[in-house]
């Protein structure tokens, strides 16, 4: 198991996340909490025409989570609402449904694959990707911003 899941790759991409913290005015924050696992993550997100602006994410998660992250912190600026959510659900039919992986700006998240036989995993793997989604949310339904923490 351990081989599969926590190959070299993941372990790199676990070691190294980008857009670490908090962003001091974020448009939106979302939290995502694991209780399976306990592994947790907070992410601040900005728009600016239609697109991320600015990211940060504060992440407590076991390595398959830390590695999600760190893929969604390389790839998320510039990208579309409507791509982040397409992510969100390509992730979750690669998990849950036998899906494909990812393809595109967020291919690399395709390494997450072998967990797809580790059902107790894919709640950690996912947290970036909900909490994201529901970032989007608040900012879509023009919550005031001092509800959107």
């Amino acid at each position: 198991m351990f081989d599969d899941i926590y190959n070299q790759k993941i372990l790199e991409l676990a070691a190294n996340i980008p857009r670490l913290g908090r962003l001091p005015a974020p448009q939106a924050s979302a939290s995502a909490h694991s209780r399976l696992c306990g592994s947790s993550i907070t992410i601040d997100l900005s728009l600016a025409d239609g697109r991320v602006s600015d990211y940060a994410q504060d992440v407590k998660a076991c390595a398959l989570g830390q590695a999600a992250s760190s893929v969604m912190g390389r790839h998320i600026i510039g990208a579309a609402p409507a791509e982040l959510r397409s992510l969100r659900e390509d992730m979750r039919k690669m998990l849950k449904e036998n899906g494909p992986p990812p393809q595109g700006r967020f291919a690399d998240a395709g390494v997450l694959e072998p967990a797809r036989d580790y059902k107790a995993r894919h709640a950690s793997i996912l947290l970036v990707f909900d909490a994201v989604a529901e970032a989007l949310d608040k900012i879509e339904q023009g919550a005031p911003a001092e509800t959107r923490q």
